[in-house]
């Protein structure tokens, strides 16, 4: 497989195409944002460790029955992924309350969902991101009715085999978003999902366990995202 040109690069990864036409690579950088790109810094072994825990995640996924875009680890910062036709629209799960939901409707932090709530937000730096729904989503044509249903069935499925991942590990998959595409018909989860994309807290003691860390000013970003691929059973040696 020939890595070719840069096709897109985003925020913390970069896109290339191949001589496939049919599959890209993915490059993941050690670049790390937030607050919408108004800070950027760079974590010494973020892209090689990002990319080893997509890849364990995605296999566990492909395992469950979801299908995904993930085809191989490459390098230590490479993979090989399929083409996609991206919908432009996170699917978002909170198993806790934390982050955006509790500043919108003013509940408190550290709150369990039962059952865990399902949201929809435009993919638009530019505008934040805003929440969103279906009837938007279709009026817009970002996606069709189907389209949107089987979103949301695949994305309660990776909560379902995911929240039991992490607490079989110590773990809280507090919230996680998820972004989808379309292969040959068929929609296929895209994206990465790293602590990068999504809440993660120790069960005991509820110590921030992901991107928060780096949000917050905690420190030891990137240690404590190998203690969590750890604890799941990776090894970034």
């Amino acid at each position: 497989m020939e890595k070719r040109e840069e096709l897109y690069a985003g925020k913390a990864k970069s896109v290339h195409t191949t001589d496939d036409p049919e599959r890209f690579v993915l490059v993941f950088r050690d670049d790390t944002s937030a607050f919408d790109g108004e800070r950027v810094e760079q974590l010494n072994r973020k892209g090689m460790v990002n990319n080893k825990f997509n890849a364990f995640i995605m296999e566990k996924l492909e395992a469950a029955g979801i299908p995904t875009h993930f085809e191989g680890l490459l390098s230590n910062t490479e993979c090989l992924v399929k083409k996609l036709d991206m919908i432009p629209v996170e699917c978002v799960i909170r198993n806790i309350s934390a982050g955006s939901l509790c500043r919108r409707i003013g509940v408190e932090e550290g709150l369990e969902l039962n059952p865990p709530t399902f949201e929809l937000f435009l993919k638009n730096d530019a505008l934040h991101d805003p929440m969103v729904n279906e009837s938007l989503a279709i009026t817009l044509s970002w996606a069709k009715a189907d389209e949107l249903a089987q979103m949301k069935t695949l994305t309660y499925k990776v909560n379902d085999v995911l929240k039991t991942l992490f607490a079989d590990a110590g773990m809280l998959l507090v919230d996680y978003k998820l972004e989808f595409g379309r292969s040959h018909g068929q929609i296929v989860l895209g994206d990465e999902f790293s602590p990068d994309g999504c809440r993660i807290w120790d069960a005991e003691t509820r110590n921030k366990m992901d991107k928060d860390r780096f949000r917050q000013g905690l420190g030891n970003v990137i240690e404590t995202y190998e203690e969590v691929g750890r604890r799941l059973g990776m090894s970034f040696d």
